[in-house]
């Protein structure tokens, strides 16, 4: 059974308010909401805009407001939360603690390395492990698409060789941050087998009674692997106004209506650029925290930097500390290379600017 959280009567409910009460343009959100249902933009679900606490704007194009959304890699940044409680709640040393100490199940593993021993939480949480994982390149060992036919994917993962750095790609010591980033889904998969390890419980039943209950969250649909384990990598399925949750608890430092829930460190760590995205066609002036995406959006002439959760499809959870505003945007583009453009031109143009301009 599906509870809808919109009833002002839960708790955890979101207080309602106007556009206009805290600084945004009705007829430019109006704007927007004609436009989608005119099919200028394709495949939107849904679109969400909280600002100064309050939820102002919530359209849903696909579904209801209790649809649970599958935002695919979004769920990455859900997996960072959980390692900083983990840490918080001294389940985890830290993220300098080394990944294969965890699993002395699974050794001895394929493609033996002593620098494999030397692989931390930290090296996943900012994709830059020295492990051969590129989810964007098909011909890697470790491509996502090799693990989905693999029963157990920590094993996978921990089996994989060091990679090598050809003269065209910048080694981690010639990199900003000291780290050479590489979109390795492989690597997230694995921390909810640390996560499982080092708490002595499942993923669901850590994230619920630290997590989600604490932020009111009742329906959250996770993805099995062969193994049993939970993915947390992708495809966890939320409501709309729960991922919103998310996003409102990061841009107030880590806590929900007054309660902690993560630690402020964590959060700013986490937020924190630790790796350079490179630039491409499709990405630019992009940085990376612990699964969180560091970009800026805004119309032309204006350019506000934010901390994202991004999916396949152009799904997007996005926070702007300088606008006190949380939006998300949910889309069904999957595998496509646009899918977010789309949904930038469409946070940018339309969603941020509606934001007055003071």
């Amino acid at each position: 059974m599906k509870t809808d959280l919109a009833s002002q009567n839960q708790p955890n409910a979101w207080e309602v308010a106007t556009p206009e009460s805290v600084g945004l343009l009705p007829r430019t959100l109006e704007s927007t909401r004609d436009a989608i249902r005119s099919n200028d933009f394709k495949n939107i679900g849904s679109i969400l805009v909280a600002r100064h606490g309050k939820l102002v704007f919530e359209e849903y194009f696909e579904g209801s407001r209790s649809t649970l959304r599958n935002t695919r890699s979004a769920t990455k940044s859900i997996a960072s939360i959980l390692v900083g409680i983990a840490i918080d709640k001294g389940f985890l040393s830290g993220v300098n603690a080394p990944v294969m100490s965890f699993f002395p199940d699974k050794q001895p593993v394929k493609n033996p390395d002593p620098r494999k021993d030397q692989i931390t939480i930290e090296d996943f949480l900012t994709m830059s492990s020295l492990l051969e994982c590129d989810d964007n390149n098909q011909f890697s060992a470790g491509n996502e698409e090799r693990m989905y036919l693999t029963e157990d994917y920590v094993k996978f993962t921990l089996d994989l060789p060091i990679k090598g750095f050809p003269s065209w790609e910048k080694r981690p010591e010639d990199s900003p941050y000291g780290r050479s980033f590489c979109y390795c889904t492989a690597g997230t998969a694995t921390l909810g087998g640390v996560i499982e390890r080092a708490t002595g419980t499942t993923v669901p039943e850590f994230a619920d009674k630290y997590l989600f209950t604490p932020l009111g969250i009742v329906n959250a649909e996770w993805q099995p692997t062969p193994s049993g384990l939970v993915m947390t990598g992708g495809g966890l399925r939320l409501m709309s106004q729960d991922l919103l949750k998310l996003g409102q608890l990061y841009l107030d430092g880590g806590t929900w209506k007054g309660n902690r829930v993560v630690s402020k460190e964590w959060v700013e760590s986490s937020t924190r650029p630790h790796a350079r995205i490179q630039d491409s066609e499709y990405v630019k002036d992009t940085e990376y925290g612990y699964l969180w995406w560091l970009k800026s959006f805004g119309p032309t002439g204006r350019s506000f930097r934010s901390f994202n959760m991004l999916g396949n499809g152009g799904n997007e959870v996005s926070v702007f500390p300088s606008l006190d505003m949380v939006t998300v945007l949910t889309s069904t583009n999957y595998n496509s290379r646009a899918a977010h453009q789309q949904t930038d031109r469409l946070l940018s143009e339309r969603i941020i600017a509606a934001v007055e301009d003071n």
